[in-house]
């Protein structure tokens, strides 16, 4: 018996998923990083979305950019250019050459998950949703980047426009987006599973089914594949569903139906 063929019988066959017992605990172990990675793919495909969304909106502003030079510390525009505020579904834009906005009026002016971007007078700001991510990731919401300073000295509209263009994100930064989305996913994995281990592991010993804690564990994870292959399409269709609830309580069913061809013990005798 080996991984694909409990995989297989996961999905047409419980009866015979008692047999995990025998499986080498690595192995477990690697097909719950398979899990892992099946329940991955949707949250990955959101944050691929969000930062494509957030390059075509970064195009969207460039388009309405006029002429700017940040020279000297300074932010030089034609004398009668105007400052003005764009909002797409992912940024909100404020470009001030007059001096009339500052940080603080990005921030306010966010809605929702929307990123606040802005070249101001004499700074470059950005502010992001006000979350607990942020603040854990980043150590705060809100950054500025001074003209004075020099880093952004020669940035001009027609070279932002054409990074804009031709910007596209690297193999290498997607695997580790989509590294860093399955470590948690993994983990919420192996508690679910856990649960699921308890609650089968209590209900082999009032069956008096002859099965270890470790025989438990070992069967829910292969019970558990039906239930994150429909945690994982869920996913792909309502992007808040939470699926907790759903892995266990189904996974458990399965676990009931899959410990039928067990041996069990003799009652005590009264």
């Amino acid at each position: 018996m080996n991984s694909f063929t409990l995989f297989k019988h996961s999905l047409f066959q419980f009866t015979d998923l008692h047999q995990a017992k025998k499986m080498s605990f690595w192995k477990v172990i690697l097909y719950v990083i398979f899990l892992s990675i099946i329940l991955a793919l949707p949250i990955t495909k959101q944050i691929f979305s969000i930062m494509q969304d957030i390059k075509n909106d970064g195009q969207k502003i460039a388009a309405k950019l006029p002429d700017f030079k940040i020279i000297d510390g300074k932010l030089d525009t034609a004398t009668n250019v105007e400052g003005f505020i764009y909002q797409t579904n992912s940024i909100i834009f404020t470009f001030d050459p007059e001096g009339k906005r500052s940080l603080s009026d990005v921030t306010t002016d966010l809605v929702g998950n929307a990123v606040g971007l802005g070249f101001l007078q004499d700074e470059f700001v950005v502010a992001l949703p006000n979350s607990g991510a942020a603040d854990s990731l980043l150590g705060a919401n809100q950054f500025e980047i001074p003209y004075s300073k020099g880093s952004l000295d020669g940035l001009n509209s027609k070279d932002l426009k054409e990074s804009l263009d031709e910007a596209s994100v690297p193999f290498w930064i997607k695997l580790v987006i989509f590294v860093f989305t399955l470590y948690p996913t993994f983990i919420n994995l192996i508690i679910n599973l856990l649960m699921i281990t308890i609650g089968a592991n209590l209900y082999s010993k009032i069956r008096l089914y002859n099965l270890r804690f470790l025989d438990c564990l070992k069967i829910s994870t292969y019970c558990a594949t039906l239930p994150v292959i429909f945690s994982s399409i869920l996913h792909f269709i309502n992007r808040s569903f939470d699926d907790s609830f759903l892995i266990v309580f189904v996974s458990l069913l399965i676990f009931f139906i899959a410990i039928r061809k067990e041996e069990r013990k003799e009652p005590p005798l009264a």
